[in-house]
């Protein structure tokens, strides 16, 4: 998978660019459906990413890009989660997970979003 492009609102994936939030799953693309966390968008005031989600939990590393200025907030329970199952969670601003990615994806899975 090459992550080629990100730009404030879209991200290049294997030459295909997406206009939406992703997550990569063992080498699966498909859309982040962040309807189960709006709930929680009043308390945090932006759709935060949530256990209510469909996390792409199996694998060694998760790392989220928190948007262009890092401002996707993630739910404590996210970190709690991670550490009952032995997942390493990495959460930086999207440019710079992607470039985590770019070195080092083995065994990672992802959440990317492309706004904020």
């Amino acid at each position: 998978m090459r992550l080629q492009r990100f730009a404030f609102g879209s991200v290049q994936i294997d030459g295909k660019t997406y206009d939406h939030d992703v997550v990569l799953d063992r080498g699966v693309i498909r859309k982040r459906e962040k309807k189960a966390s709006r709930p929680l968008r009043s308390a945090y005031g932006h759709t935060p990413l949530s256990l209510s989600e469909k996390i792409p939990w199996d694998c060694r590393r998760l790392v989220i890009g928190t948007g262009a200025q890092g401002a996707l907030p993630l739910v404590p329970e996210l970190w709690r989660e991670a550490e009952r199952r032995g997942v390493e969670l990495v959460a930086l601003p999207t440019p710079d997970a992607i470039a985590l990615l770019r070195k080092d994806s083995e065994g990672t899975n992802a959440v990317l979003h492309v706004t904020c």
